[in-house]
């Protein structure tokens, strides 16, 4: 199972560091990490996506709040949040490659960033299912270069969780 934990810190040098070697010690493997300025001034928000258990991760939890410069902590893997991840793709598009590649671009609502005869550059963002789905569409033209942010997430206000909703949507239409 994978959890994904949100961490507010005091924006000081050394946290990220601190963060990871209590990682490291405990061996804990972090499969997805993101960082940058929150709402508030001079406090960083991270988001760990990590493999585990629920009894791991609550561990996790509780070391991480022991941590100097950790305001708050949460595990939202069970909440209503807005997932989203970056990616950008270097493709090679030779031939009759890049036609193909537009029109994968255009039902995924990627934009082109750089071009030039031998390849194209995709800038894809949302869900990270979307994310995975358009990296194996284009595979095949042959990659040559992919660089991801890591998933983003913000809790929904509104406390609806839209993948329980597809779910449930998708058992209704097999029954």
């Amino acid at each position: 199972m994978k959890y994904t934990v949100t961490v507010l810190v005091h924006n000081q040098t050394g946290v990220l560091t601190r963060i990871s070697n209590l990682f490291a010690r405990r061996g804990y493997n972090i499969e997805s990490l993101a960082v940058g300025q929150s709402e508030i001034l001079n406090v960083s928000r991270i988001t760990l996506v990590l493999p585990g258990t629920k009894r791991s991760v609550a561990q996790v939890v509780k070391q991480l709040f022991k941590l100097v410069d950790v305001i708050k902590v949460e595990n939202i893997a069970d909440t209503a949040c807005v997932e989203r991840e970056l990616m950008l793709i270097k493709l090679n598009s030779e031939g009759n490659n890049r036609a193909k590649i537009l029109e994968i671009a255009t039902i995924f609502r990627a934009h082109i960033v750089d071009f030039s005869l031998e390849s194209l550059t995709l800038e894809v963002t949302g869900d990270p299912g979307k994310i995975v789905v358009i990296e194996q569409a284009l595979r095949s033209f042959g990659v040559i270069e992919i660089a991801r942010t890591g998933r983003i997430v913000l809790t929904r206000e509104s406390n609806i969780n839209t993948e329980r909703l597809r779910q449930s949507e998708e058992s209704t239409v097999h029954l």
